[in-house]
């Protein structure tokens, strides 16, 4: 009655008790079938090794590996290379591998690519990988595995030194480049400096020091000509009265008059006192009112004289004569005084130019140092980038140097490829198991099916289930019972035992 009602536990037991010789046969038939297929089929052989990467020799803190990428990844590139039909090939042909019949070449490399297999794996705190080939021959097998694991770890070798090499061409390429950009940004830079020298930003504090002790130069230089200018000044009044002292001795003692170029000179000399003083003081000062007043009183005399013009024509050497020593001496010092204020006046207009231009270099230094800036600047990024590429080459160099040397990262085979004494596929206990659970899931199957199909009542759950009716009596199977005569009378006979059932019913 399976599909027609809900079913309990007890039903399921009946069902069990009833279908269990077709259940047993089908586990039994599929069990066998499995374990037959194992003796059936051409048994394949895996055999195995163990690869783990020993990482550098020399630590990374002093020589900085090149290749860092994941272990994953550099076993998939491996993988590709090793894997190509140039280098399956000659192995498939030495070994003769699935030489099948009719097996052409690609199929032969695509079943060879089938039967390997590359594991990473962990081994504590080393990383590594398996690799397998599964083939029908053990020796085969076995020595297929070994050729396989050699090709890795020669191909992990070569790819690493190649690295290491075409990356340490490449930086040789970039750092030429790099120094040829930084010559370049060197010359720039020197021209910017000898165009502009004095001018520069790091001279600045240099040219204002520098101003500051020109300007105490050219104080002391304005001092010094002030005290010279007043020695002129002395030194020609002192000239003056000498004469006044020559010319009122010449009056009381009855000989020449002072001589028109005396007087000449004299007023030559108060003229320049006087420019002097009023350099220096206001037209109120006592001193510059006494010189005015003396060149007032010289130019009178001088004009009351006969023979002013005339005695001004005469050389000077006709009264040299007359001069005394004391006056001698004073004209001596005037001259060189005279000499000294030249120098002086000189010095300080050199100190005025000096000045002006170190005033010139300051105050065109915000503009220099903003176009030195981006000299500057350009040449830090060339300097910096030119650097960075030098470590980087040593560290490339180094790295290769290391790789040649084969004391860098390695592959360390730790297992050679075992000798496998018993076929991976197939497996007898897996088949077994297998056997079994399909025997026992068709014979659950089948006993299900027919449970279905089948429509005899044989309980009063049944009777329910198709007539809706309670049962009055159930009637226990008997055996030996002979079987009822399938006529008329024997109808009416089953026909009036329901009758009282349907009155029942009504």
């Amino acid at each position: 009655m399976l599909g027609h009602r809900e079913l309990t536990t007890r039903d399921y037991v009946d069902i069990f008790k009833r279908r269990f010789w077709l259940m047993l046969v089908c586990v039994v038939v599929c069990l066998g079938t499995a374990i037959a297929l194992t003796y059936w089929i051409a048994p394949r052989y895996t055999s195995q090794t163990l690869v783990l990467i020993e990482q550098q020799r020399v630590p990374t803190d002093y020589v900085t590996p090149i290749l860092t990428e994941d272990l994953g990844e550099r076993l998939a590139s491996l993988r590709e290379q090793i894997l190509s039909r140039t280098r399956l090939e000659p192995i498939i042909q030495r070994f003769n591998l699935f030489a099948g019949k009719g097996a052409d070449m690609d199929s032969r490399v695509a079943a060879t690519r089938t039967a390997i297999q590359v594991k990473p794996v962990t081994a504590g705190a080393r990383a590594g990988f398996y690799i397998t080939f599964e083939f029908s021959d053990p020796h085969t097998a076995q020595q297929v595995c070994g050729e396989i694991t050699s090709m890795f770890v020669s191909e992990n070798l070569d790819a690493r030194e190649q690295t290491a090499e075409g990356t340490t061409e490449f930086l040789k390429q970039q750092l030429a480049d790099a120094k040829a950009n930084l010559d370049a940004q060197d010359a720039k830079l020197a021209e910017f400096e000898s165009k502009y020298l004095g001018r520069l930003p790091d001279q600045q504090s240099s040219n204002e020091g520098t101003l500051e002790a020109l300007t105490r130069q050219l104080d002391a230089s304005t001092q010094s000509l002030e005290r010279l200018g007043e020695n002129e000044t002395f030194i020609e009044a002192n000239i003056a009265a000498i004469k006044r002292d020559v010319h009122d001795a010449g009056s009381d003692t009855g000989g020449n008059p002072v001589s028109p170029s005396e007087q000449l000179k004299e007023l030559q000399a108060l003229e320049a006192q006087k420019k002097s003083l009023e350099a220096q003081y206001t037209p109120d000062y006592p001193d510059v009112r006494e010189v005015n007043r003396r060149i007032s009183e010289l130019r009178a005399a001088m004009a009351h004289a006969p023979t002013a013009a005339a005695a001004a024509a005469k050389p000077a050497a006709a009264n040299s004569s007359s001069e005394s020593p004391q006056l001698a001496q004073s004209l001596a010092q005037l001259k060189a005084v005279q000499r000294a204020i030249v120098v002086g006046k000189q010095e300080q207009d050199k100190i005025k130019q000096q000045i002006q231009s170190y005033e010139s270099r300051i105050e065109s230094s915000p503009i220099v140092e903003e176009e030195y800036k981006k000299v500057t600047r350009d040449h830090d990024i060339a300097l910096e980038f030119y650097n960075s590429l030098l470590k980087k080459m040593n560290e490339s160099s180094m790295a290769m140097a290391l790789e040649q040397r084969q004391e860098g990262e390695q592959f360390r085979v730790m297992d050679p490829p075992n000798l496998p004494d018993s076929p991976s596929f197939p497996s007898r206990p897996k088949f077994a198991a297998a056997g079994l659970a399909a025997g026992l899931a068709l014979g659950l199957l089948i006993a299900a099916l027919l449970e279905y199909r089948d429509t005899t009542l044989r309980t009063e759950l049944d009777v329910w289930a198709f007539t809706k009716l309670p049962t009055l009596a159930v009637l226990s199977h008997v055996n030996d019972v002979p079987t009822l005569a399938r006529d008329a009378e024997g109808k009416a006979d089953f026909a009036g035992a329901a009758a009282p059932a349907e009155s029942a019913r009504g």
